[in-house]
């Protein structure tokens, strides 16, 4: 998946927000850094005010699970 095409996604999830929408963007965000890597996944974090949305923290790992980890902690 290309990066603006996992922006345009995420952004669809961002609009409607809540929690089934908030597992859509997790599984898209594993995606994103599967193939792209965290650097990546925390600039979409940060450009689509996800953390504010969905409460996802930069340096979170999303690796296609529901549950998602943080690398700090």
């Amino acid at each position: 998946m290309t990066l603006e095409k996992a922006k345009k996604l995420l952004a669809v999830q961002a609009d409607f927000g809540g929690f089934y929408n908030a597992n859509g963007a997790k599984l898209i965000l594993a995606e994103v850094q599967r193939e792209h890597g965290q650097i990546a996944v925390d600039a979409l974090i940060g450009e689509l005010e996800l953390e504010r949305i969905f409460g996802f923290l930069p340096g979170t790992v999303f690796d296609g699970s529901l549950l998602v980890k943080s690398k700090f902690g």
